[in-house]
């Protein structure tokens, strides 16, 4: 059964938004979505159907670990033939995508899509980033984010059909921190793609916005707070210790630079979230990778991808698309054409 809607999103095109408390310290986007919808329950399906049509998203639970489950969304190919999949790994915060979802990926025409949503977090869920419930807050880490998508994502593998086609694991801001350590948990995974995330660390990616915006005094109160006593529930900048201290040493610029996979990053010039310096910074660490690396900054969009008039995250659907019909190219030909 589809994901029905009651009425559009006023909000899809930027749909990666931050809250203004965590915006400078967190730079990644807080998924928001608007007006009531409902999701239907309905059976996973193997392959997508002729019939499949944009709103064709389905609840897809999956189990994290613990007895956790994470509510999915997923979705056959728009037009066959099926070609690809992909894997999504949403930004911060707890609102889902389902709203948005249908035009959102609208243009992942023959792509089987699956997309995590934290634990807690259903997908139609329009909750406030200042307003996510106490259970939510508590349990969100990094740390267990992983372990629980990469439960759910070894369990996904397991009912889709075994054939042959490539799979594309993309992170959407924060979602992208978690890539490299998803990657072994995504059998014929042909690339990573990095969605308004600057591939550095946290850490040295929260220096660098705190710069651009003076904001150095709250971000050594935030180290502070990390290093000190205080219990791991407590709360700093409307999140947990818990998820700050995760965040503080969490890596990734190096586990992308040593993926043997293709790496292709897109990001905004006017992204008010990750400074432009952030980018250029891991582009030219990213030059020394074995594997391809490839990025484009789109002029005048913002971290959502969005420019006016203009859709950017839509483009990088048409890359994919572009890509999968010769996939022997490689990931990076579709931005050299």
């Amino acid at each position: 059964m589809a994901l029905v809607r009651r009425g559009p999103s006023r909000h899809w095109p930027i749909a990666l938004q931050a809250s203004r408390v965590l915006a400078f310290l967190l730079g990644v986007g807080l998924l928001c979505a608007c007006g009531p919808a409902t999701l239907g329950k309905a059976e996973h399906p193997s392959a997508p159907s002729p019939q499949a049509s944009a709103s064709a998203f389905i609840l897809r639970p999956l189990p994290g670990q613990g007895g956790v489950t994470l509510q999915a969304l997923e979705r056959p190919a728009r037009a066959p033939p099926l070609r690809y999949r992909v894997v999504v790994v949403p930004g911060s915060g707890c609102a889902g995508l389902g709203p948005f979802a249908d035009r959102y990926f609208a243009g992942l025409l023959h792509a089987q899509v699956l997309v995590l949503h934290k634990p807690g977090v259903h997908p139609m869920d329009r909750t406030a980033p200042s307003q996510c419930p106490p259970a939510f807050v508590q349990t969100d880490a990094h740390a267990a984010w992983r372990a629980h998508a990469q439960a759910a994502l070894q369990a996904w593998h397991a009912g889709v059909v075994q054939d042959t086609l490539p799979t594309v694991l993309v992170g959407v801001s924060e979602g992208a921190e978690l890539l490299p350590h998803l990657a072994p948990q995504v059998p014929r995974l042909a690339g990573l793609v990095l969605l308004g995330a600057s591939g550095l660390d946290p850490r040295e990616a929260l220096t660098l916005q705190a710069q651009r915006l003076g904001a150095q005094a709250a971000l050594e109160g935030l180290a502070q707070a990390q290093a000190s006593d205080a219990p791991d529930a407590s709360l700093h900048q409307g999140r947990s210790l818990r998820y700050w201290r995760d965040l503080w040493h969490w890596p990734v610029q190096a586990p992308l630079l040593a993926n043997p996979l293709p790496l292709l990053q897109i990001w905004g010039t006017e992204d008010a979230l990750v400074p432009a310096q952030a980018y250029e910074r891991f582009a030219r660490q990213a030059q020394g990778r074995a594997a391809p690396y490839c990025a484009r900054a789109l002029p005048g969009a913002d971290h959502g991808l969005q420019a006016p008039g203009r859709d950017g995250l839509q483009q990088v659907w048409a890359w994919l698309e572009q890509w999968a019909r010769e996939p022997a190219a490689g990931l990076c030909a579709p931005l050299g054409r």
